[in-house]
């Protein structure tokens, strides 16, 4: 058995969790402590059976009123694809118009999120050339 210590982050109280697991092919939680709401236990369990991030980022736009959308995960993702995803982000790039809500990249990684845009961005018109000589 082993002692783990951890700071929720789930609201502003900050608690002070104290964790008893038992470390095996797989991490079984067998106690969990210091909690002032019953959010902590459950987060604390998460974050050491199987912890888990929401991305936010940016991507090139061609062609757009601004030159990059926000973007973010759907879905929170494994920690350990964190830095693959996001390095499928970097190296995307999209066409305008963009809408929010749109799906950017589908499961990224192999994981089962998409990245979805968080603003709108508008296609600029291309100006046209001068007729007059």
């Amino acid at each position: 058995m082993k002692e783990k210590e951890l700071i929720c982050v789930i609201c502003p109280n900050g608690c002070e969790l104290k964790a008893v697991i038992e470390e095996g092919p797989r991490i079984e939680v067998k106690e969990i402590t210091g909690e002032l709401c019953e959010k902590g236990p459950v987060w604390a369990e998460q974050e050491l059976v199987n912890p888990v991030r929401t991305i936010a980022s940016s991507i090139i736009v061609d062609g757009g009123d601004y030159p990059l959308v926000s973007v973010r995960t759907d879905v929170p993702i494994p920690l350990k694809c964190v830095s693959d995803v996001m390095n499928r982000i970097k190296s995307s790039r999209v066409k305008a118009p963009v809408r929010i809500g749109d799906i950017l990249i589908k499961g990224p990684a192999g994981t089962s999120c998409n990245i979805i845009a968080t603003r709108h961005v508008n296609e600029v018109s291309r100006p046209v050339e001068d007729p007059r000589p």
